[in-house]
């Protein structure tokens, strides 16, 4: 499947060097991220090193080199989030889950994150879970929504 995938997206590309972040923007919209074995194809595609097609993912934030979880828990960390208990939002969903900030976790269930602002400040602490955002956060609602 991931093949079929791939030689798809490719074929509306001409392999030039150009090319490389559509193609890896594509890429990362239709397998949620950047594999390593489909990286070492877009290489080869473009006729370029691996190297530099990792050089390219690695250093643009909007690509990730690992896949997210199902439930992607991003942490809002403005100012009057942070003002509000923010910080110990995230150390209670950080026990609840057993990962740290910027982690997956292993059987791929979380990823916790933090922004800068998710930008529902009068909702302050909020969380977002995937599309659905939770306001005004307390330790006890993360304990109701993260029953783990």
């Amino acid at each position: 499947m991931e093949e079929a995938l791939l030689g798809d997206i490719l074929s509306s590309y001409q392999g030039k060097k150009e090319e490389l972040i559509p193609i890896l923007q594509e890429i990362q919209e239709n397998f949620g991220y950047l594999p390593e074995k489909v990286m070492l194809s877009i290489a080869r595609f473009i006729g370029i090193p691996e190297s530099e097609v990792y050089s390219v993912a690695s250093f643009y934030a909007q690509f990730r080199l690992l896949p997210l979880g199902r439930k992607r828990i991003t942490i809002c960390r403005g100012t009057a989030c942070h003002i509000r208990g923010a910080p110990q939002i995230l150390n209670k969903i950080e026990k609840a889950i057993g990962i740290k900030e910027g982690e997956t976790s292993s059987d791929l269930e979380y990823t916790l994150e933090t922004v800068a602002c998710i930008g529902c400040c009068a909702l302050a602490p909020c969380i977002k879970i995937n599309t659905g955002i939770h306001g005004e956060m307390t330790q006890k609602k993360v304990k109701e929504l993260l029953p783990r």
